[in-house]
């Protein structure tokens, strides 16, 4: 764990947020900072495979068409750039999510887990 560390408490489903979120990951993994996102509460739903559940998930679409890259290519950037993602345990059951709908390379945990991973780094929460 590096003092650099960013952790994005992902709060929201919606999906200029969920956008935000992981094109912040992207950038600080570019840059050599470590990161993990945490999706919890309705955040979760942006760390599930199909994430179509995102609310206004139809606008990723327009941004695409305005060349902007989309939420599913950051997302995977992150995570292949060494983003650490994680989907909180108690938001999945409060979702009525399960662990099998989460994208490859998804983790399941608590926030103990979240805080033990970024440390005495920074804290962001979308």
């Amino acid at each position: 764990m590096k003092a650099d560390t960013l952790g994005i408490l992902l709060l929201s489903g919606a999906h200029d947020r969920a956008h935000a979120a992981v094109s912040l990951a992207a950038a600080a993994v570019a840059l050599g900072r470590s990161v993990v996102i945490f999706g919890t509460s309705r955040g979760c739903r942006a760390l599930l495979d199909d994430w179509s559940a995102l609310e206004d998930a139809g606008h990723d679409a327009v941004l695409r068409g305005r060349g902007v890259a989309g939420f599913g290519v950051l997302r995977e950037s992150a995570r292949d750039m060494g983003a650490r993602l994680i989907a909180c345990e108690t938001a999945l059951k409060g979702e009525s999510l399960t662990h099998a709908t989460l994208a490859p390379g998804v983790e399941v945990a608590g926030l103990a887990t979240f805080l033990e991973s970024v440390g005495a780094g920074q804290i962001v929460s979308i």
